[in-house]
Formats: C-alpha cells, structure tokens, sequence
C-alpha cells in the first residue's frame, strides 16, 4: 500500500467511526482530533504508523486495522494491506477478525455479570457448578512404560483459579506436556458441545495440584459451562443478550452470517519453506474452524469473531468501568476486581507450549486478563494496572486505566508475526508519542 493510499484510508476509517450508525457506531465519544488534544506527539505517532505498515510490506502479514482511543476520542484508526490476498480485497475498517483468545476476556464479563448476582463466589469450589470434577487426579511423573503416575487432587480448583489459569488443566495447544497431548488425542477442542467437552476433560488428570502452579488452560472453555449451567441459555445466547446487545457490537458472535462473509478476513499461516504467507491448514493440530456456519461448540476460550470499532466498544466499557452510552454491563469495582492480580507470590509459572508469559510481582493475571501490577519494574511504558491479551491469530489488545487509552491490533496469521511480539512494539511505539500525559 502507497503512503498515499494508507493517509487515504486512515481519513476515510475515522470519517467511518464518526458518521457510523448506532448499528455500527464506534467507541463511546469517538471524535476525531489533532492528537495533541489528548497528550500525544503527531510526529512521534507516525512511528507507530511506519512500523506498522512495515510488517506489513515486508509480508509479515497480509494487512491490518490498528485503533488507539485516548479519553474516548479517537487517536488513530489505520488500515493497512490486504483482507486476503487471493483476491487482492483491501483491509477496511469493517473486516471481520478470528478473534481466538481474545474471546476470553468477554466470557470473562459473563462470568462477572453473573458473579454480581449472586450467582458464585471466587473461592467456590469448581465441583459446585462442575460436579463432574469431584474425581480429578494430578498427573506426578511417568513410570519406566510411559504411563502417567497420579494421585488424587488434594482439593477441587476454585472459581478463582479457573478464571486465572491455576487450577491445573490442560489445554491440548501444545503437545510437549502428557497432559496437553491427551487433550489433543481426546480432541477436547472439538467436541460436540460444552457439556461433552466436560465430559472429556474430567478424566484427564491436572497439570499440578490446584493453586500452586499457573499453565495456559482450557478453564475459559469450562466458565463457558459454567455460564450455560447458571443460566439455562447456551453461551452465545447469553453474552448476545448481555453484552453484545447492549454494547451495539453488532459483528461479533460466535460465527459470520452469509451476508457478512465477504467481510471476513482471510487467515494465514507462514510456509515453512518460503517463509510466506499461505493459506491456514491446521491449527493446534486441527482444521481451523469455519466461521461460516454456527460451531457445534461455542468456545468461550477461543471461538468469537468480532471487528475492531466492535471490540473497541467492549474495550471502552472497561476503561468506563462497565459502562458504555448509558448502559451498564458491570459495576466499577467488578471491572477493578477483573483488572487486580490473583496470582500469589508463591506461584511458578509453567509453560505448555502457548504462552512465555512469566509472572513475578510486576506483571500478574488478574480475571481472564493479564495485569501489569507495576509497568516500570518489568520494563514497560504503559499504565498501572493495564489489562491485556491475544489471540492465536496473532490479534492483540490492551486497556490502560491509568491512561484512560485502549488499543487493539487485528491480524489474520496464525503465530502473529513470528519472531517478534508485535503487541509489545505497538505498546512501545504507542507510549514513547504519548508527551503529555496529564491532557
């Protein structure tokens, strides 16, 4: 794309945010104006615009939509590249994304909207809501044949540690671990439904006794359950009728209608000989999934699609504090209690192939969210208290309280750009223009 063509398509995406309908409005109070209203360097802003464009001329990704909202207005919209290559279609503001893990943190606001009612507590047992899982074992070592040895789990996970990925599952995304690989023989992922899904998961042993370790899990998957259990309606149903309706985030759900389709970005992956962008075949040794028609399973872990102004919508409910255009999704102290690190000091952080990530006093986890609990000690320059997480496509985001500032990047590549955290340069190149914080 020219530069010519991008500083095009960057007027006519703000143009589309400001003139949108309610049916597809923007972000609550998006207004366009000189970045300097809201404390940000222009000249410095356009590094983040160069370093984006460049991922994406030099092929790293087939295109890409960024949005950076400060004080509810919008800072910069961006569209970048192509939505699929095949047919030479371009990005547009409007594209519909595989959204993958960022799925979590919405079903994460499903759980809380229930959590405010009463209708579970942190420190409930999981077998509470879940008792096929009064029987878990834990997995301890292998004998000399390769068998799992195991023993009894000392206590059920917590609500607490589903939510922040220490109860001990599994996920199946890898398949170093015994137990990830029984999720992958058990296709767990794939199966015909929430409930069937339990059932597959409640005779695999845990990682690691509940609490004492943190591992990337399938428990987003079991909160899903847990939402369709307490309140009789399927997963969809419920966040439709409790978030994306009251939010007018009227593109996402948990697959693209026919007369969308043509607004579904294509999804890549890289070619392990040429180092290009081709079309997915697998993920997580799987069929990716087609979003053309209603899943068998609706997977709060992983299965939404959505577009950029819709989860910039979701994204400015949370810097709201649960509010958005007069509707409330949440209270205040429920969106502080998602964004407050859960993780003890005592934790090791484990690995299973799908995430690095590595907890420790400066950044935590919080409710389906990770937290930066001190930005400056772990080397970052965003805010206190940021909330933040990606997708498998390599989609990312990150809401700053302390900045009253979100952003969100939509790609369509599987393993995001390889090599490099494209969500932390953004957060990098975002932040260095950001002169004036005080604005």
């Amino acid at each position: 794309m020219t530069q010519f063509f991008r500083s095009l398509a960057s007027a006519v995406a703000v143009a589309a945010v400001l003139s949108a309908p309610a049916a597809q409005a923007a972000p609550r109070k998006a207004v366009a104006g000189a970045p300097e209203a809201v404390g940000f360097d222009a000249a410095r802003l356009k590094r983040l615009d160069e370093a984006m464009a460049k991922v994406v001329a030099d092929g790293r990704v087939s295109g890409m939509t960024t949005l950076l909202v400060r004080h509810g207005q919008v800072v910069d919209f961006k569209t970048y590249g192509k939505k699929d290559l095949a047919t030479g279609a371009p990005m547009e503001t409007d594209t519909i994304f595989r959204i993958y893990s960022m799925s979590k943190p919405i079903t994460g606001v499903a759980m809380m909207i229930l959590f405010e009612e009463g209708r579970w507590k942190l420190d409930d047992p999981v077998t509470k809501f879940i008792p096929e899982f009064k029987n878990l074992k834990v997995m301890t070592g292998v004998d000399d044949k390769g068998n799992m040895i195991t023993v009894p789990a000392e206590r059920p996970p917590t609500m607490r540690e589903i939510m922040s990925h220490t109860a001990g599952f599994g996920y199946g995304l890898g398949d170093k671990h015994p137990v990830d690989r029984m999720f992958r023989d058990r296709r767990v992922l794939a199966s015909n439904g929430l409930n069937e899904m339990v059932t597959r998961v409640a005779d695999i042993p845990l990682m690691f006794q509940p609490g004492t370790a943190w591992s990337y899990s399938v428990s987003v998957d079991i909160q899903g359950a847990i939402v369709e259990r307490l309140t009789g309606k399927t997963l969809g149903a419920f966040m439709d009728e409790r978030i994306f309706k009251p939010l007018k985030m009227v593109d996402t759900g948990f697959y693209v209608p026919a007369n969308k389709i043509d607004r579904l970005a294509a999804l890549y992956m890289t070619d392990p000989k040429t180092y290009k962008n081709v079309p997915a075949t697998a993920l997580f040794g799987n069929s990716p999934p087609d979003y053309t028609k209603a899943p068998v399973m609706e997977s709060g872990g992983g299965g939404l699609v959505s577009t950029t102004s819709d989860y910039g919508r979701f994204s400015q409910m949370l810097l709201n504090g649960g509010e958005l255009d007069g509707v409330r999704v949440l209270s205040p102290a429920s969106v502080e209690l998602m964004g407050t690190n859960v993780i003890p000091k005592s934790v090791l952080v484990t690995t299973n192939g799908t995430s690095g990530s590595r907890f420790n006093e400066a950044v935590g986890f919080g409710l389906d969210f990770m937290v930066d609990v001190d930005p400056r000690a772990a080397g970052n320059l965003e805010g206190k208290n940021t909330m933040s997480w990606g997708g498998a496509a390599g989609t990312w985001f990150w809401v700053d309280p302390t900045n009253d500032l979100y952003f969100i990047g939509m790609v369509q590549r599987l393993g995001g750009t390889g090599g490099e955290d494209l969500g932390t340069a953004a957060r990098t190149l975002t932040y260095q223009a950001l002169v004036d914080p005080a604005k």
